[in-house]
C-alpha cells in the first residue's frame, strides 16, 4: 500500500513554535496575569471572559489570521461554527471525493447542504466544477481521509483562489495543527478549525481561526453565557498549546523509528507490511501476514496499551495506542479489519511499543498453535 502522510516537524521546529508562542504570551500578559486561572462570565462589552478574549487574541496572532474564538463541543462545533458563518443552510459546498469524516457529516446533513465532490488528488479538471456560481464555500480536510490522498493543501487553496477568489475556504485542520509547518489559514483559506483536545487542552474545547468577518458571525450566534468558553478553560488550552508542538515531534520521531525497524523482515516475519499514514492523526500502520488483527489488540491492551482513543492524542493519552483502523480507511478496504492495526506511540518510546508487539504476537502465536 502507498500512503502519502503529511510532513511532520523535527523537533528543532516544533521548538521554534513553542518559542513563538511564549514570546507572544509574553507580549500580551504580564506574569501575573498567565499565573491567574481567569475569570468567569459574559464580560459587559465583549460578552465573554476578558481572559478568554486574551488567549483568543493570542492564538490569532500566533496563526497569523485576523480573529479565533474558542468554542465548545471540540473540533466539530468549531466546523460547525464555520459552516453557519460562511454557508447559508441548503447552500452547496465543494468537498474531497472521498469518505467523510462521520461528525462532519452530520454538520453537513444539519444543515441541508448539498456536497460537489472533487477529486483533490488530480486539480487539472478543477476549473470546471468551480464554474458553478452556486458554488461558494469549500470544506477541507487537511488530514488524508482514504489511503491514497496524496493533494498538497497549499496547493489545493492556491488553484481554488486562483480561479475563484470569492471561494471562501475553512480547513479541518484536526491532527494537524503544531505537527505540520503551517495550518490552513497560514496557507490561504479564509477559516481554519480544529479541536484543542487533541494538542494537551481540555476536553471539548474547539477552536475557530480566520477571517475577522466569519469570526464575527460566529460570535453573535453564540451569545449564550453558557456557550461561552470560561476564563480557566481558555487557560488551559493555552498551556496545552505550548507544551503540544515538542511533544507531537517526539512522537512523530518515534514513529520513523518504528518504520525503519519494523521493516525488517528477517526480525519480524509475521509482518506484512509498515508504513506511515494521516489516518486521521499520523500513525503506524501495521499490516500482519495473518487475520490476527482483533485478538492482538485484546492481548495487547492487557501488556499495558490503550484499549481506545481518548479524543485522539489527548494529555490522557500517555501510553502507546493499539487500535483498529480508522473508519474512513475501512470504508475503502473492510478487509483491513482483520489484519492491520494502528499504533499511535503517544508519549512512549519505539523500544517500548516493539516489547509490547512482540509479546502480543507470541501469545497470539501460541493461541493459533493451541486451537
Amino acid at each position: 500500500m502507498k500512503t502519502y502522510p503529511l510532513n511532520s516537524l523535527s523537533i528543532i521546529e516544533a521548538q521554534e513554535k513553542q518559542f513563538k508562542l511564549v514570546d507572544i504570551i509574553t507580549k500580551n500578559m504580564s506574569g501575573s496575569e498567565f499565573l491567574d486561572l481567569g475569570d468567569l462570565g459574559v464580560r459587559k462589552g465583549i460578552n465573554r471572559p476578558v481572559k478568554t478574549e486574551k488567549v483568543e487574541k493570542i492564538i490569532a496572532e500566533f496563526f497569523d489570521t485576523e480573529d479565533c474564538m474558542l468554542t465548545r463541543g471540540a473540533g466539530t462545533q468549531a466546523i460547525r461554527w464555520g459552516l453557519l458563518a460562511a454557508v447559508k443552510p441548503g447552500g452547496k459546498i465543494l468537498i474531497h471525493d472521498a469518505p467523510i469524516y462521520p461528525t462532519t457529516e452530520v454538520n453537513i446533513k444539519s444543515m441541508n447542504l448539498q456536497i460537489v465532490k472533487y477529486n483533490f488528488n488530480d486539480l487539472s479538471g478543477i476549473s470546471d466544477v468551480l464554474k458553478n456560481e452556486e458554488l461558494k464555500f469549500c470544506l477541507l480536510q487537511h488530514t488524508r481521509q482514504k489511503p491514497d490522498d496524496s493533494y498538497n493543501l497549499e496547493e489545493v487553496i492556491k488553484e481554488i483562489k486562483k480561479i475563484r477568489q470569492d471561494m471562501v475556504v475553512l480547513t479541518d485542520d484536526n491532527y494537524a495543527v503544531m505537527k505540520v509547518e503551517k495550518i490552513g489559514t497560514e496557507l490561504g483559506g479564509e477559516l481554519s478549525a480544529f479541536s484543542t483536545f487533541k494538542l494537551l487542552g481540555p476536553a471539548g474545547i474547539g477552536c475557530l481561526a480566520g477571517k475577522k468577518e466569519y469570526i464575527d458571525k460566529a460570535r453573535k450566534m453564540n451569545y449564550s453565557g453558557g456557550g461561552q468558553v470560561q476564563g480557566y478553560e481558555a487557560m488551559e488550552v493555552l498551556r496545552g498549546l505550548v507544551y503540544a508542538p515538542v511533544s507531537l515531534a517526539i512522537q512523530a520521531q518515534e514513529n520513523e523509528k518504528l518504520v525503519e525497524k519494523l521493516s525488517n523482515k528477517e526480525k519480524y516475519p509475521y509482518i506484512k507490511d509498515v508504513f506511515l499514514a494521516n489516518a486521521q492523526s499520523k500513525v503506524l500502520l501495521v499490516e500482519f501476514k495473518e487475520n490476527i488483527a482483533e485478538r492482538l489488540i485484546e492481548i495487547s491492551e492487557t501488556l499495558g496499551t490503550l484499549p481506545n482513543p481518548v479524543g485522539a492524542e489527548s494529555k490522557y493519552e500517555i501510553p502507546p495506542l493499539f487500535y483498529k483502523v480508522s473508519g474512513t480507511f475501512l470504508k475503502s478496504d473492510p478487509t483491513l479489519k482483520d489484519r492491520m492495526i494502528r499504533i499511535n506511540p503517544n508519549r512512549s518510546g519505539s523500544e517500548t511499543i516493539i516489547r509490547i508487539l512482540e509479546e502480543a504476537y507470541q501469545k497470539v502465536s501460541e493461541e493459533l498453535t493451541k486451537g
